[in-house]
């Protein structure tokens, strides 16, 4: 098999994609291909297979500080994948170059198969609607009711008025938080604000959703309620990327975890625990 592969490397990078379906035992060699991802031809290859993939990413910045250090992981259509390291490891970093706002020094970042950092602004707006954001810190809106503050982000991405009108109650119910829509953010608990921002992030129906520390400000039964509402978001068929330093959120979910230290990734664990 490595020699029809090979014999295909001097051809586009779309025909070495198409002629694996065609190979015999193609689910098997998915598996296998992981061998070669120190070679070039590996990494094309785990590059189609994988939504997500950071190929060889290294972050410098100004100041000579090193946040991505020669990091290369794919993340599967469906996963939840958590990642730990302690404050500076680069979690934020790594999350924040998927939706470009923040550029590799070296490497690449890719989304299903297309370079985030070569897309036009166009394009780069298309990708951002398939990436549902969720933060530490919420950032709702002060004035705006949880209503509009969920019917904002959903006409930011060209949605009219009745599918506004249709799709916020149902993302509340989600969340458990139908009753409070015309609430304002002041008037909710931490935990409330952060169901809120989950909905926020979800209501477009993206295909990604990174929460980045979206426990950090809020009490163990809290913690647990967000959590539990983004295993359901997974569960549905969105792959979710959660970072953390917390101990207890990494052992609830009980699936890959990522470890960083220093800007490099350390483990890869399928069935992690927290460990640093």
């Amino acid at each position: 098999m490595c020699k029809r592969l090979r014999l295909f490397h001097k051809f586009s990078l779309g025909a070495i994609f198409h002629t694996v379906p065609y190979i015999a035992g193609a689910q098997t060699m998915c598996k296998r291909l992981r061998l070669f991802h120190k070679f070039s031809l590996g990494a094309i290859i785990t590059k189609y297979l994988d939504m997500i993939y950071y190929d060889k990413v290294t972050k410098v910045y100004p100041d000579k500080t090193v946040a991505i250090d020669g990091v290369s992981l794919g993340i599967e259509p469906k996963e939840f994948v958590t990642i730990v390291g302690q404050s500076g490891a680069g979690k934020t970093t790594l999350m924040k170059m998927l939706i470009a706002e923040e550029w590799p020094s070296d490497g690449a970042v890719y989304f299903e198969s297309a370079n985030i950092h070569r897309l036009s602004k166009r394009q780069m707006n298309k990708l951002r609607r398939r990436i549902g954001m969720v933060f530490q810190d919420y950032r709702l809106i002060p004035n705006k009711t949880i209503y509009e503050n969920i019917a904002f982000a959903m006409e930011a991405t060209g949605r009219n008025d009745r599918e506004v009108a249709a799709d916020v109650p149902h993302v509340l119910e989600l969340v458990d938080l139908g009753h409070k829509i015309w609430n304002f953010p002041h008037e909710l608990s931490g935990g409330e604000r952060q169901r809120v921002a989950i909905a926020r992030a979800i209501v477009t129906q993206p295909d990604v959703i990174i929460a980045d520390e979206p426990t950090g400000n809020l009490d163990p039964t809290n913690t647990y309620e967000i959590i539990r509402i983004l295993q359901k978001i997974n569960e549905l068929g969105t792959t979710v990327l959660l970072t953390t330093h917390n101990k207890g959120v990494v052992d609830t979910v009980k699936g890959r975890v990522i470890t960083m230290d220093k800007g490099k990734v350390v483990k890869d664990d399928k069935n992690g625990k927290y460990i640093l």
